[in-house]
Order: C-alpha cells, then structure tokens, then sequence
C-alpha cells in the first residue's frame, strides 16, 4: 500500500478525511494541513505560504527542520532508534541532563530525569513531591494550564475546555489567585489568596507543593512579577512546601533566558521542561535539586518512551543551537519589536479594543476587550483577526480564559525581514477587523 503523499489533496478534502477518522474532540484550529515546513516558514498542501508565528504553540524556538537538527536526528535514527533506558542505557540521555542541570535557575545541585510531555513532567513533579514531603496538598492558581492528564486537568485553572465532565478530579488540589495588575489583582491579593486556602481548606503542614508558571501561556500570557515568586518560594520554605516551576511554554530561552524565574532571580525546587526542548520530538524533563530527586524511591520514576535517543539527538542540537546563533539575545529582539508594532496599532486603530500588549522577552500578546473595559473580554474580535491573518499568510493561535488574547511563539530564528513581513501582515489583519467592528 503507498503511504506516500497525495499530491492532489487540498485543505478541504484532508478536512473531510479527518472528520470521519478522526474525534470532534480533537482541536482543529486553522483548518490548514502542512506539506512542509523550514525555520519560520510553512507551506500548506495546496502550495500556499505561511508565516508562523506559533511555532507548533512554543515548541520551534530553532524553528522548523533546522539542519542541525535534522542531521542529528538522521545519524542517531542509524545507530539505533530505541532501547529504552532503563534496559541499554546510552550517553546523550545523561548528556541532555548534565545541559540541564548546568542552565536551570538557581545554585544548588540538581538532577534530571527524562519523560514524553509536559503533561508527563508536571504529573512526576506531584507524584514526587507527595512522596518525598508525605503530604498529599498541592496548590495551583487561577488561569493555569499544565496539561490534559487527569492530575494535570485538574490542575490547570480554567474550567472550559479542558475539565468539561471529566470529573471526579484528583483531591487535594486547590487553586489561589494569581496576580494579574490589568484584571485588578495584584501581588498583595494573590498572596493572600494561598494564606486564604491554608486557613479555610488545607493546612499548610498538609501541602507537598505549589505548581506555578512564571509566565501564564494559555492563560493569557501574564508574567508572574518578582515579588509574587518571591514571597511563593517565602511561604514555602516557611512552611516546609516544595515550590515547582512550570517552564513548558516559557522555557528553553524564549523569554531571553533559558527559564522565566531567572528573570526573578529565584530558585524553584522542581523545573517541567518541555516544548522546545527538542524542536518538535517528544520529550520533556524534570529537573530538580539533587537532594530532593535522590529521596524518590527507586523503581518509581521511568517512562518506556522517555528519554529516547533520537529526541535526545535533536536536544543536543538545540543547546548548540541556542548559544551558537545567540537565541537568548535574540528572544529578546524579537519581543521588543514585536511589542513596539503592537503598542503603535494599539494607538493608532485599536484604542478602546486593544487593552493592554504584555511580553516577557519573546513571549509577547495582545488582549482585546470591548469599550476598554478590561472586564469585557473580547475573543470575537481575536477570532476575527486570526482568522483575518491566515487567510494573509500568518498563522497564530489565541489564548486567555475568553480566548480574548493573540500571542506570539514565533521561531527565534526568524530573520528581521521576515519578522517586520508578518507584523505587517498582522497589522492589516487587525486594521480590517477593527474595522468592520
């Protein structure tokens, strides 16, 4: 049977396909299918032309198919495809952990362990820290997301669509607020907010763990400030809790460091990486202080899957490629003239509509309210512009509890033409749905 591309296949009719193969519950947010792909640029299977600016939801930092990546992709996929490490162990699993241990935030010793998803490190970085603390409790906060697993589902603070009748969910997980100054909670109030749960539902001596993103992707791109993961690392050390980092979307140098909570210049004891770890292969990783990963009792971590040598492969190649082409700097680059073209059409089309612009180095969004009102969220307008920019050539993707925001994760190794190329594009795309408002 040929397996091989139909070269006469369209958007439309692969459309048809997947809706007999495939569940309505898959998301299918563009309708566009790939026939191919190279740094920030991809082309669909009628020919057409995209700039990405998505980057497969913040798992391209290198971009698509970057020859180094490929290349060791291809010579590992010679050598030997899977063992599973727990069987035939091999170097680059231990290499990957040893880049690991080097860049996480913080002093203190640390050890890594490799599994398949981010889903798949946040629901180890629980696991762990109820076995090694012997506490049950773990907080979370409001417009979180860390996954689809059921731990991870009932983790992640926003009810629609991700824990529609899926319940019961895991106990002993409480959501805090998390400060958001545009929506009118602050640093003072989110803080109170866990002091709140210690006294009205768990005790504080009962709580393994607090789960945070220092940058809120799905949630609407908020940056956590300084203070507020501070006092969270204060609370925790204060009351015996292990404080675990979420980097899935904000690591791997997108921020202009290699993880947010550099930028706060504080220690977290848990770090879930994933994403752009490995330029589109499955893999992700807990990292930890040595200490604490020692004290998980032997035979109750591992993953058939985790770890495997052709994404080890291509995370290799990611690490050279973050410090040889100087991605870090260029994360931030890129943010700063994304948020300049996005402040200009703020204020030259968009007041009263677009209400605040937010960026952490390369992570940058836009949210649209109605009225400028910061409490009326504005998602149709959001949709529109989206769908306004891929029918231009742009691809994007929304988020937000309303998915009120646009964001962008797109490709560090953009080249500035091709950046300026797609916030024009962007900028015409919003122009005329602000316009047909």
């Amino acid at each position: 049977m040929d397996h091989g591309r139909n070269e006469f296949a369209t958007n439309e009719s692969l459309k048809s396909r997947r809706d007999e193969a495939c569940p309505v519950g898959l998301p299918s947010k563009s309708g566009i299918y790939a026939a191919r792909a190279k740094g920030a640029e991809l082309w669909d299977v009628e020919g057409k032309r995209y700039i990405d600016f998505i980057g497969g939801i913040g798992v391209l930092n290198v971009g698509h198919a970057h020859p180094k990546v490929v290349e060791a992709v291809k010579t590992q996929t010679e050598t030997f495809i899977h063992t599973a490490f727990g069987i035939a162990q091999y170097e680059s699993y231990v290499e990957v952990c040893e880049k690991l241990n080097l860049v996480a935030p913080g002093p203190t010793k640390k050890k890594t362990a490799l599994f398949n998803s981010g889903a798949e490190a946040v629901e180890n970085s629980v696991k762990f820290a109820r076995q090694i603390s012997g506490r049950p409790g773990v907080i979370a906060f409001s417009g979180a997301f860390h996954g689809r697993t059921l731990l991870a589902t009932t983790l992640t603070g926003k009810a629609k669509p991700y824990k529609v009748g899926f319940g019961p969910y895991v106990p002993a997980i409480f959501h805090a607020e998390y400060p958001d100054a545009y929506h009118g909670v602050s640093v003072d109030e989110a803080l109170a907010s866990v002091d709140h749960i210690f006294k009205t539902m768990i005790n504080a001596n009962e709580v393994a763990a607090m789960i945070v993103e220092p940058v809120q992707g799905e949630g609407g791109f908020n940056p956590a400030p300084k203070e507020f993961l501070e006092g969270l690392r204060k609370k925790c050390d204060d009351n015996g809790i292990l404080l675990i980092a979420d980097e899935i979307q904000s690591g791997m140098g997108r921020t202009g460091k290699y993880f947010a909570f550099e930028h706060a210049g504080v220690e977290p004891d848990f770090l879930c990486v994933a994403k752009s770890i490995a330029a589109g292969l499955p893999l992700s990783a807990l990292v930890g202080k040595a200490e604490l990963m020692d004290k998980v009792v032997p035979g109750s971590m591992g993953s058939t899957y985790g770890g495997n040598p052709v994404a080890c492969a291509a995370a290799l190649a990611v690490f050279d490629i973050i410090e040889e082409e100087s991605l870090l700097t260029r994360a931030e680059e890129i943010g700063a003239q994304t948020e300049k073209r996005w402040r200009e059409l703020a204020e030259s089309v968009g007041k009263g509509l677009i209400g605040d612009v937010r960026r952490v180095g390369g992570m940058c969004a836009l949210e649209f309210v109605k009225d400028g009102d910061a409490s009326k969220p504005n998602g149709e307008l959001a949709g529109a512009i989206l769908a306004e920019a891929r029918q231009r050539g742009l691809i994007m993707t929304t988020a937000g509890a309303y998915a009120q925001c646009l964001r962008s994760l797109v490709p560090l190794v953009i080249s500035d033409e091709m950046l300026n190329e797609g916030l024009d594009i962007f900028a015409d795309a919003a122009e005329a749905a602000l316009k047909a408002q």
